[in-house]
């Protein structure tokens, strides 16, 4: 038999009409109706140190080394960079995904040295982003301004948007090295500046004895007019969400209105590019130094940290001078833009779930969704719940479909929860790239990245793991892929309206103004797939799973799904 006649076969055997399905070497996708970046966001989020190292000779910066042991290992530096980034854009696996974003972990110059992480239990240097040095240095971890005008240009030539972490709360911990480069200015073998001499041996155990805590040496760090610390001579932290420090860590007094000059340690710093300002205050300067990244190189948006514990005044600053900034390196680089789109934020406001607050009006375009990690939980379980899967979608319709003014990044997994079952990507990887809203894929989610070592007093830490190339699951990214190319397709996904069409198979349907799709879930082999009249009676559909074709009658139409069950209908060609 020819395909052609297995596939008329397989419809006869239904019971009902012959509907021609043609196999997956069928009309490639219809024309997409992917809607704007702010409304159908796919944004992959990515620690930068743990995804690939393309450049080995960065690897060791500011005297950084790694550990031998694992479990010693887990909070040093472990190689990757904006190399890395790039050689896998060029290698297309961002646009495999469907990816129209990658936000990556914030890039620019953090402490160089380490502090003491967990329960004693690890060396922890600032891989992650969030213990800045010199808001305007580029992180030598992270590679050369030029390897990020590559990585820029990369992204940018598929049409792929790139967004920073940005951090307005806090600086980072004054550790040992950057305290010995910047604010200790005697090398002398007697005590000197807030260190004591040899604090290169200094371990886990004795870190803190190389450290006078009382000394008013610390004045030369950042000063007691740009944060509160505790520290002698400063302000201590307060006990709102403004004004605390959150984990010890110094907080920026990005409220005062009080012009201030450069930290001390930035005036130590010969490489620095952080000039005086006149009459600026903490938060001038901040907003300043994030947005010439912005201008300088087109960086699209901002995913910002820790939005709860910065006042919105602050945000809405940042926000102005970000949308001018992109503009402005838009006007300078028109060839090199993707669209002309203004700038974007999204933001971290713990506990935030799906409804728009007033958050919103200090200058975001989206937030992060804490509400879907527990949903989707319950809804994949030990196997798929479509009750509890179709009620999620409703909720989230109802507040996100057009016209809504505000939308949300739903996650499975995050650096600051939890990794979601390893064991059921597939499943779970439906229920996020189907699902209303934005989305946000996080490393290795695609490719069933294992856990690293989980320090007791630092659980996190297992989220983080590098990247596994060597492992890759094939079934789960080739899933990934296929829907999150799916998605990129189709803004009603994202924003369309929500309708149950079935229960057995689960079948929905969302449709906008100009877009519309079908999708079932657990559809069995060679079976009618109903949809309603969200496509016209004899009108061809393809499912862009398998590739196949067929023509709608009755109804419905007659598919031989993909073994896993899912079924992913739009418009033919």
């Amino acid at each position: 038999m020819t395909l052609r006649t297995l596939a008329l076969a397989a419809a006869l055997a239904l019971g009902g009409p012959v509907w021609a399905q043609t196999p997956a070497t069928a009309p490639a996708p219809a024309p997409a109706h992917a809607g704007s970046f702010a409304d159908n966001p796919i944004v992959y989020f990515v620690i930068t140190d743990r995804f690939l190292d393309g450049n080995p000779a960065n690897d060791h910066s500011y005297g950084r080394t790694r550990e031998a042991k694992p479990a010693d290992d887990v909070g040093t530096f472990h190689g990757g960079d904006l190399a890395g980034l790039t050689r896998k854009l060029k290698d297309g696996w961002f646009k495999d995904l469907g990816v129209n974003a990658i936000w990556i972990t914030a890039p620019y110059e953090q402490a160089h040295g380490w502090v003491v992480g967990g329960n004693k239990e690890f060396k922890h240097y600032a891989y992650h982003g969030y213990f800045a040095l010199d808001y305007t240095r580029l992180d030598q971890n992270m590679g050369t301004e030029d390897e990020l005008r590559a990585f820029v240009a990369a992204a940018h030539a598929q049409g792929i948007r790139v967004l920073f972490d940005v951090v307005m709360n806090h600086p980072g911990y004054g550790d040992l090295r950057s305290l010995s480069e910047y604010v200790n200015q005697s090398k002398t073998d007697k005590k000197a500046g807030v260190l004591w001499a040899g604090w290169e041996q200094a371990t886990l155990r004795d870190y803190h004895s190389y450290i006078d805590y009382n000394d008013p040496a610390w004045l030369l760090w950042w000063g007691p007019d740009w944060i509160r610390s505790g520290l002698r001579g400063y302000t201590e932290g307060g006990r709102d969400d403004l004004t605390m420090q959150l984990a010890y860590l110094p907080d920026f007094k990005t409220e005062s209105p009080k012009p201030v000059d450069l930290p001390p340690l930035l005036q130590h710093k010969p490489d620095t590019h952080a000039k005086a300002l006149p009459n600026a205050t903490v938060r001038d300067y901040l907003v300043s130094w994030l947005t010439q990244w912005v201008r300088d190189y087109g960086i699209d948006g901002f995913r910002a940290d820790t939005v709860k514990h910065v006042e919105p005044a602050s945000w809405a600053a940042l926000k102005a001078a970000g949308v001018q900034a992109l503009a402005d390196w838009k006007a300078a680089h028109p060839k090199e833009a993707i669209d002309n789109a203004p700038f974007w934020m999204t933001g971290e406001y713990w506990g935030q779930g799906i409804e728009r607050n007033a958050i919103y009006d200090a200058g975001f375009d989206n937030m992060i969704n804490f509400d879907f990690q527990d949903r989707a939980r319950e809804a994949v379980g030990t196997s798929l719940d479509t009750a509890k899967v179709d009620r999620l979608y409703s909720d989230y319709a109802k507040v996100l479909a057009a016209p809504a003014r505000h939308n949300v990044l739903s996650y499975l997994s995050s650096h600051d929860t939890a990794l979601f079952d390893r064991s059921r990507l597939v499943d779970a990887g439906s229920v996020l790239l189907l699902a209303p809203g934005g989305v946000q894929i996080f490393y290795g989610d695609e490719t069933a990245r294992p856990p690293g070592y989980a320090p007791s007093g630092d659980k996190q830490q297992a989220t983080r793991s590098d990247m596994n190339w060597d492992a890759v699951d094939s079934t789960v990214l080739s899933h990934w892929r296929t829907l999150g190319r799916f998605r990129a397709r189709h803004v009603a996904l994202a924003r369309g309206v929500h309708a149950k069409l079935a229960d057995a198979p689960y079948t929905f349907s969302r449709i906008t103004a100009d877009d519309r799709v079908v999708v079932a879930l657990g559809a069995a082999a060679a079976r009618k797939i109903v949809v309603g009249n969200v496509f016209p009676e004899g009108s061809t559909v393809r499912d862009a799973y398998t590739g196949a074709t067929a023509r709608v009658t009755g109804g419905a139409v007659a598919l031989t799904p993909q073994t896993n069950g899912v079924v992913l209908l739009e418009a033919a060609p």
